[in-house]
């Protein structure tokens, strides 16, 4: 019996002239593409209520943010993904082979579902850590008023801390911007049972 040919991998190159081919967003990392989900109401709501309180707050300033069309690459040889929104405070970079791919993020947050919190917490976590400007991870549950965050260190440690409910208040590590969970959640509605809490890795 032959064995089975594995299918060969792509390049960088030939995954980002698919991409901007292409109609919908897809990841890609060692070589392989992964096509990305749609995303819940919910998640929605949250992400571009997060994103309209800081694009007020950061008006006239050096930081910046962006929603996810905004692709990021965590290093040479990476992953190239589209977090759901990614800031930066300061000169944006971009990877010498593709002027719209950002490689400086200051903070990248990362809207939380069922299919993908596992990942975002654990593979992609660990590959965000590779970009060397990244100073802060923020997780948004859309199960229930859950904001955490993961903030590096001098020493390359990363420090977590959460805030919780809708009276709350969470405030950014690394750039100007303080925010309501109330606001942040204006509109969403969560789940009957919504499971348990959010725990860090």
């Amino acid at each position: 019996m032959s064995a089975v040919p594995e299918p060969r991998k792509l390049t960088a190159a030939e995954y980002l002239e698919r991409e901007r081919a292409a109609t919908e967003k897809s990841e890609f990392y060692d070589g392989v593409m992964y096509a990305m989900a749609g995303a819940s109401p919910a998640h929605n709501d949250a992400k571009d209520n997060l994103a309209g309180e800081l694009h007020a707050q950061f008006k006239g300033g050096r930081c910046r943010a962006n929603v996810s069309d905004q692709r990021v690459r965590t290093g040479p040889g990476g992953l190239y993904t589209y977090p759901d929104l990614v800031i930066t405070c300061g000169t944006r970079e971009y990877a010498a082979d593709d002027p719209n791919t950002l490689t400086n993020p200051t903070a990248v947050v990362e809207v939380l579902s069922d299919g993908t919190e596992s990942y975002d917490r654990g593979d992609k976590f660990l590959l965000y850590q590779r970009i060397a400007s990244l100073r802060e991870y923020v997780l948004v549950s859309q199960r229930g008023p859950v904001v955490e965050r993961y903030v590096r260190q001098a020493d390359g440690t990363w420090t977590y801390s959460a805030v919780v409910g809708l009276d709350a208040e969470f405030a950014f590590a690394t750039a100007p911007a303080r925010v309501r969970l109330a606001d942040i959640y204006a509109g969403v509605t969560f789940p009957e049972n919504p499971g348990s809490a959010p725990s860090p890795t």
